[in-house]
């Protein structure tokens, strides 16, 4: 054996061994058995998600022209009509991340769930640029899919918006007809003010510096606005979860204790209710079930 076959034949031993000292690559998840997964762009992996952190769709108050449009829209993605990408912008916890949750689990029970033909999948905002390998994934089924980024943005140079608008819309595939993108965002444009007077003010071109970047949100068909609650939606939130989860706290009483729960928040929105209603169950040593 010369030299040279003698080294091949070492590589070639090393390269068994680690193979098998390796762990086994892990299986993706059954993209039909689960109503919701969670993307894995580490291993290009579906992840399903046992429970789903969500509430009811009728327990989001203050938000009902939103309710009604995502779902009428995801009601005819479901069954195959023309549906749009939805961009959910606005105040922090104001419910753009719960309604997503609630009407993806409304429209699955009306037609038959859990799990339903519909199925709700999560992807990282770190994670955009994977995009395109999640979509060939799921592409080939007879299952229709909501992929979900929640809290989207970008900032400086990032440039994995790229990737979103040219899978959104403008790629040479496009968007598969069973899959559906719906995003929230604390931002309409999903960058920052001061990002866009920068691109104004450094660019040989402004307006086509500026509208690169703001396109984006143009290739979402909806778009719906969230905003801080009223005082009075705000009782309708609390009073809402009380009777969901009989706390047996008169109006009176809980009104009185939210308001000052919100001066001390410095917010009246659906997450500060929230956070309200279990600091009163745990009072009471009530379990929210």
């Amino acid at each position: 054996m010369t030299m040279d076959q003698e080294l091949k034949a070492t590589l070639s031993r090393i390269a068994g061994a680690l193979d098998r000292l390796a762990p086994p690559a892990p299986a993706g998840a059954d993209i039909r058995g689960a109503e919701a997964y969670v993307w894995h762009a580490a291993g290009h992996r579906l992840e399903a998600v046992s429970k789903v952190n969500r509430v009811e769709l009728d327990l989001l108050q203050g938000i009902d022209r939103q309710k009604e449009t995502l779902l009428d829209n995801t009601r005819r993605f479901a069954k195959g009509l023309p549906a749009n990408n939805a961009l959910l912008w606005g105040a922090r916890g104001a419910g753009k991340s719960s309604i997503v949750k609630a009407v993806h689990a409304h429209v699955n029970r009306e037609m038959g769930g859990p799990p339903g033909p519909l199925a709700l999948v999560e992807i990282h905002r770190e994670d955009i640029p994977s995009l395109p390998a999640l979509l060939h994934r799921i592409r080939e089924t007879d299952r229709r899919f909501v992929v979900f980024c929640d809290d989207l943005s970008f900032d400086g140079q990032d440039a994995a918006y790229k990737s979103l608008k040219a899978v959104l819309e403008g790629g040479i595939e496009g968007r598969p007809e069973n899959v559906v993108f719906y995003a929230t965002s604390n931002r309409r444009h999903l960058m920052p003010r001061d990002m866009i007077e920068n691109e104004r003010s450094t660019a040989i071109n402004p307006s086509e510096a500026v509208e690169e970047k703001v396109s984006l949100s143009d290739r979402f068909g909806l778009w719906l606005g969230f905003h801080n609650a009223d005082q009075d939606t705000f009782f309708a939130m609390i009073e809402g979860y009380a009777r969901r989860y009989k706390l047996g706290v008169s109006s009176e009483d809980l009104r009185k204790q939210a308001v000052e729960w919100s001066v001390t928040r410095g917010a009246r929105s659906g997450r500060v209710a929230w956070q309200f209603i279990q600091e009163v169950a745990g009072q009471l040593g009530k379990k929210l079930e």
